[in-house]
């Protein structure tokens, strides 16, 4: 069997078992040992385990059940919830308010803890019911709640960059870095869409009638809710960026802080703690079995000349560089839709950064150039950008199900991925621009 026809084959499997319900990391775990034990015989499996414990004792990986266990906490306390409120009394009577409240706690969110899932869920369980409440509307709520929800994808610490990182041993603190611009592009752009949407059309966002007036005395008290999860930022990405610390130390600061500020409002007791604990064992160990199968079978494929054919077949195309490159990103856009993101960064990650890598930096980008050392950072960068996409893509797309755990019982599947449909073509446009300008990703970078 050929390298061609092994490809093949291991596509239609992966396919076959996502389709029939089997979790991809013992899919592509199986089929990476298959492949391993055919090619090598026993001696395969001791390649493949050297494989996965080289990327398990990553130092760097120490900061992913940092960052969720944070996020555990912060969901299981009221502090994200006394955020959102405090911020709504700024903004409570901004047409299209308590759509951008979401927007802009999400970003703060996704700055603290680079978690996805769980701050759809919590949006969706202090945003949605006011903005129902409210007279909003259902598409606009939903979209706003999910894409906004699924920022912790590009704002650093993101988890998605840090294993990025780690799987192509590109600089996680140059990524950060680079992911910031991008990142508040996005965030800015849902929030100018619902400002301008709203402002067309006023009755997808009525005003609050009948609430108490707030005065400034009331927006100055609402400031406690505000300073402590942005000063837990500041600590977080200034150790960062400040060069104070690594991305695992800071995560442990973040934790720290966390529980800190939980203490101080008297909120922490033991079972919160180990409610948050046993919740982010549960995350971390997903993410783990996902990792050691998709590394297994990434490597596996690459012994037997996997890369090496696909780059080939790729650029036996004959297109231009950025033809290879918007090539790239509809695969993405398509496994996006069928995957899980670690999945894609442990499969398809190790096969199409050396084919990038081997085009010229002047050749990347419509407007400005890029600098070669800089490659790695920006093809990450338009990744994670994909990765929002995926988000909210049918039929996977997670964003949807989260929402859906805890929506009222009239809002249906279908209704939550029709009010993506807005917040996708801005991820796409903010994709192009990224693809089109990649200066805009070293402006941080040294």
């Amino acid at each position: 069997m050929g390298v061609a026809e092994l490809s093949l084959l291991l596509l239609l499997g992966i396919f076959v078992a996502l389709a029939l319900g089997i979790p991809l990391g013992l899919a592509s775990g199986f089929l990476g040992a298959c492949i391993a034990y055919w090619k090598f015989g026993e001696r395969g499996f001791f390649i493949l385990g050297q494989r996965m414990y080289d990327i398990t004792v990553e130092h760097a990986l120490l900061a992913v059940p940092l960052f969720i266990f944070m996020a555990m906490l912060l969901e299981r306390s009221n502090i994200a919830v006394d955020m959102y409120n405090s911020l709504n009394i700024w903004l409570s009577k901004t047409r299209g308010g308590i759509a951008i409240v979401t927007s802009v706690m999400a970003i703060i969110m996704a700055a603290m803890s680079g978690i996805i899932g769980g701050e759809v869920v919590l949006l969706g369980l202090i945003a949605l019911p006011q903005m129902l409440r409210l007279g909003y509307d259902q598409n606009l709520a939903v979209g706003t709640i999910c894409a906004s929800g699924s920022l912790g994808t590009m704002i650093p610490p993101s988890i998605v960059l840090i294993i990025y990182g780690v799987v192509t041993e590109t600089s996680i603190h140059a990524l950060f870095k680079a992911a910031i611009i991008p990142g508040l592009m996005l965030g800015g752009a849902y929030i100018l869409y619902i400002m301008i949407r709203t402002r067309l059309n006023p009755s997808l966002a009525p005003l609050p009638v009948n609430e108490e007036e707030v005065t400034f005395k009331d927006k100055i008290k609402a400031l406690k809710g505000i300073i402590p999860p942005v000063l837990l930022v500041f600590a977080i990405l200034g150790s960062i960026y400040g060069g104070i610390t690594g991305i695992t130390e800071a995560a442990a600061i973040g934790c720290l802080g966390t529980l800190l500020i939980i203490k101080l409002r008297g909120e922490l007791t033991t079972g919160l703690f180990l409610e948050a604990l046993q919740r982010t064992m549960r995350s971390t160990g997903t993410i783990i079995w996902v990792t050691f199968g998709a590394t297994a079978l990434a490597g596996a494929y690459s012994l037997v000349g996997g890369p090496a054919f696909v780059a080939g077949s790729i650029v036996g195309f004959d297109f231009p560089p950025m033809g290879v490159i918007v090539m790239m990103m509809l695969v993405f856009l398509f496994l996006g839709a069928v995957m899980d993101w670690i999945g894609i960064v442990l499969l398809v990650m190790p096969v199409f950064l050396p084919i990038v890598a081997k085009f010229s930096a002047a050749d990347m980008g419509i407007f400005g150039n890029l600098e070669p050392r800089h490659m790695a950072v920006w093809f990450g960068i338009l990744f994670c950008v994909n990765m929002q996409v995926s988000f909210l893509s049918p039929p996977f797309g997670p964003a949807a199900f989260y929402l859906k755990s805890v929506a009222p019982p009239h809002i249906k599947l279908t209704d939550i991925f029709k009010g993506f449909l807005p917040f996708i073509v801005i991820q796409l446009l903010v994709l192009a621009v990224m693809i089109m300008f990649p200066e805009i990703t070293s402006v941080f970078l040294d």
